[in-house]
């Protein structure tokens, strides 16, 4: 009997078959709950960054536009994962897809799957041998690249070598966001939209690379917000198009003929956009915009603004007061940089009419500021307005209603001293204003990339090796035997 009780199993095959049938139940449930968490979290998920370092923080502009698509954009990343820029793109867009699920990522890497590679390649016409580190991205057919040599700037540095001299490039900032952005605003958009700029009387030219004259910065900054840029000449027969949704006249020089000014008169009146800049060298001359706008309740001073309390070379102001708008609420913590500007503000009457447009004054000098002719009186004076006239009830405009903005100083602008404070941001924010793109109204800029660096001394160095070679490893012997030894016991 005990010979029998010793050889008896401790469990029958039934016991054992319904424990492994009970731990592979716990295992597939434990997936399940698993599987059913991440697909969750996908849209519902709250996370936490034990260091600002490791979170991206999307600009305001970008969060916004993100939640407002509601079309499915495909982003293929063509790129070698190698490459050092690749981790901070892949990051940058997992948050833009962490916003906003109806957009997808798809990496391929040429350098590892040659097949999937050629796939892509002839889906998107990439024949040429310089196609390589591109961002693709597609809606529902319309197709627009991101080169990733374009996506960050760099500066050139010497490399510490006590041999010879050698130098790097060292990236500056990263442009990712600004061009990501640009692109969905591309591909969503049915049609750009085209700015026409008015030439003839001594504007500033958008394709000029002149430091303080040209415009071709902010016809770019016009292009990364969808917009074509394309030069205007009101001479002759010529009229504002139909298809013309922004209407800039930068800085004119020369008075503009009468014929011209009423075809500009009456492309406001049929509820156009303006974007009217001013500057010095046309304090001493009419150009015959300012009666126009005197019409709307906008006073254009023959004057130069001076600010002796927010300057830097005396011939600048650095603005830091705005008014309550939405065009400006996004720079109420910024600063604008203009140069010699001319007073802007409400034209003051005794009585408007009901539908009179609302002329609303949104930047402002300091109260110790003074004006030329009267350097005396100490005011603060207005600098930029913008105006807006909506529709007359039982009256349709052919361009709907009427949005002006009107600054003093055209060269804040330029190609120079757009990329000061932040100019870049408000000339985004004020073509937005004007066509009256809302998830627009925020400001977008580069990211300053940093690297940090660690300075060792030669016996520092060899220090730290023996640290990693030796005392990690023997650190962990140890250990391993005093447990062996206590067992032993």
């Amino acid at each position: 009997m005990a010979a029998d009780s010793q050889s008896r199993p401790s469990f029958s095959p039934y016991r054992k078959w319904a424990i492994g049938f009970h731990v592979l139940l716990l295992i597939f449930v434990v997936f399940a709950v698993l599987v059913m968490i991440n697909y969750l979290s996908r849209d519902y998920f709250l996370r936490f960054h034990l260091s600002t370092r490791s979170r991206i923080e999307l600009f305001p502009r970008t969060v916004s536009l993100l939640r407002s698509l509601t079309n499915r954009v495909k982003v293929t990343l063509y790129y070698d994962t190698d490459e050092e820029l690749y981790s901070t793109v892949m990051d940058l867009l997992s948050e833009y897809r962490l916003l906003n699920p109806r957009i997808t990522i798809q990496t391929v890497d040429y350098m590892r799957d040659p097949s999937l590679a050629q796939t892509v390649k002839a889906k998107y016409n990439l024949s040429a041998p310089t196609d390589k580190n591109l961002v693709i991205f597609d809606c529902e057919g319309k197709v627009t690249v991101r080169e990733g040599n374009a996506l960050a700037s760099y500066v050139v540095e010497q490399v510490p070598n006590e041999k010879e001299r050698e130098f790097r490039r060292k990236p500056a900032a990263f442009l990712g966001e600004m061009a990501f952005t640009a692109a969905l605003l591309d591909v969503t958009s049915p049609k750009p939209l085209r700015a026409y700029f008015v030439q003839g009387h001594g504007e500033h030219q958008i394709d000029s690379g002149d430091e303080l004259a040209g415009y071709l910065k902010f016809a770019a900054v016009l292009h990364q917000n969808y917009i074509q840029a394309e030069p205007l000449s009101l001479l002759g027969a010529s009229a504002v198009p139909m298809d013309c949704n922004l209407l800039v006249i930068a800085g004119p020089r020369e008075a503009i003929p009468d014929a011209e000014l009423e075809k500009i008169e009456q492309y406001l009146d049929q509820g156009g956009r303006l974007l009217a800049l001013f500057n010095f060298y046309s304090v001493s001359k009419d150009t015959g915009l300012e009666s126009i706008l005197a019409k709307w309740g906008v006073d254009v001073g023959h004057n130069v603004v001076k600010d002796p309390d927010n300057t830097i070379s005396g011939s600048d102001i650095i603005v830091s007061r705005f008014g309550k708008h939405a065009l400006v609420n996004s720079l109420l913590q910024s600063r604008l940089h203009l140069i010699l500007p001319r007073s802007v503000g409400q034209l003051k009457l005794r009585a408007q009419a009901a539908d009179a447009p609302r002329v609303e004054e949104i930047a402002f000098s300091g109260p110790r500021a003074s004006a030329t002719g009267d350097v005396a009186h100490k005011q603060t004076f207005p600098l930029m307005v913008a105006v807006e006239k909506g529709a007359i009830k039982d009256v349709v405009t052919e361009r709907g209603s009427t949005r002006m903005v009107v600054a003093g100083d055209s060269l804040f602008l330029g190609n120079r001293q757009i990329d000061s404070a932040a100019n870049r941001d408000f000339a985004a924010c004020a073509v937005n204003w004007l066509l009256e793109r809302t998830q627009l109204l925020a400001g977008l800029g580069p990211r300053p990339i940093t690297q940090y660096k660690i300075v060792l001394t030669k016996t520092q160095l060899h220090q730290a090796q023996w640290v990693l070679l030796a005392g990690l490893p023997g650190g962990v012997l140890f250990l391993g035997g005093l447990v062996w030894l206590r067992r032993r016991r």
